[in-house]
């Protein structure tokens, strides 16, 4: 089976070879490492002699676009365009393999009738204690498969699907047109939620394992979920009706439970202000339509996506 990745690119450091050297050591070996790079200066600055990168790995092939090109779902189905493999990963440049495995396992939860199979994300050392206990709540140690069975139970959680790493199926890719060309944010959920209800079951591959985790500060979790609550209010064809506000305080529980167990229950009131900054970034960004666009712009991370 041959298996593409595929990896939006923007300011990049040197990481970036860490994780080209651990994707060309797959036990299910990448034939192609494709990079979509926003602006050539930036690259050009990890890499100023690109013919000699590409020598050293054959298996790169670097696109360059304008950051006015860049799109959170357009540039990725771009990406699947330059791949004729059975089996296409994507990747975000701070992600990193935890080990030699993790195309196999990926692959391996690609069973009929799954769409998508997506890995787990685990904290770095350098990841807050709440940021911790964040991926331990959204990637859990056992795997499951997600189907339209599971959205009254789930909800939301039915279309969870995490671009940071997910392995997709071509065949049925194409058949359900790709990832949406125009979009602020959650691409990937969104494709996940037109695969749910066209009958296709979302894999979560415990497994599969990457390093992946940010500390956010307050505003930039504002800012994030501002652009979630925009993606969520662009498309109620498929959020409408289904509730995410649950997730949140299922989140809080398991927060407080956590904290509490560890004698830590100082931490909770940061905690709390936390949520609190999710929360009116989201409300806000289901009813950006109210909001004067001078306000949107300060609002959201993705300044470029209102032109």
């Amino acid at each position: 089976m041959k298996i593409d990745v595929i990896i939006p690119v923007y300011k990049p450091g040197p990481e970036l070879f860490t994780l080209l050297e651990k994707l060309e050591d797959q036990t299910a070996a990448v034939r192609k490492i494709i990079l979509m790079n926003t602006e050539k200066k930036y690259f050009a600055r990890l890499v100023p002699d690109e013919t000699t990168f590409q020598r050293e790995h054959p298996r790169v092939q670097v696109f360059h676009l304008s950051q006015s090109q860049f799109d959170h779902g357009g540039t990725r189905h771009a990406g699947v365009q330059h791949s004729d493999a059975e089996v296409f990963i994507t990747m975000t440049q701070d992600a990193m393999p935890v080990d030699r495995y993790l195309t196999e396992n990926l692959v391996r939860g690609l069973s009929e009738g799954v769409a998508v199979a997506y890995a787990r994300q685990l904290p770095s050392e350098k990841s807050g204690e709440l940021e911790r206990i964040t991926r331990r709540f959204n990637y859990p140690q056992a795997s499951r498969v997600k189907t339209k069975a599971d959205l009254d139970t789930l909800g939301i959680r039915t279309y969870f699907c995490s671009n940071v790493c997910a392995a997709y199926r071509r065949d049925i890719y194409d058949e359900l047109g790709g990832f949406i060309r125009h979009t602020i944010f959650n691409e990937d959920m969104i494709y996940a939620a037109g695969a749910v209800k066209a009958g296709y079951g979302i894999a979560y591959q415990a497994q599969a394992a990457v390093i992946h985790s940010h500390n956010y500060t307050n505003l930039q979790q504002l800012r994030r979920n501002f652009d979630l609550g925009v993606s969520q209010a662009d498309h109620p064809e498929v959020f409408g009706g289904v509730s995410s506000e649950s997730e949140g305080r299922k989140l809080v529980k398991e927060t407080w439970k956590d904290l509490k167990k560890k004698h830590r229950l100082y931490r909770f009131p940061g905690f709390v202000i936390q949520c609190g900054c999710k929360y009116v970034g989201y409300f806000l960004g289901k009813h950006y339509r109210k909001l004067p666009r001078n306000m949107i712009l300060a609002l959201t991370g993705n300044r470029a996506y209102w032109g």
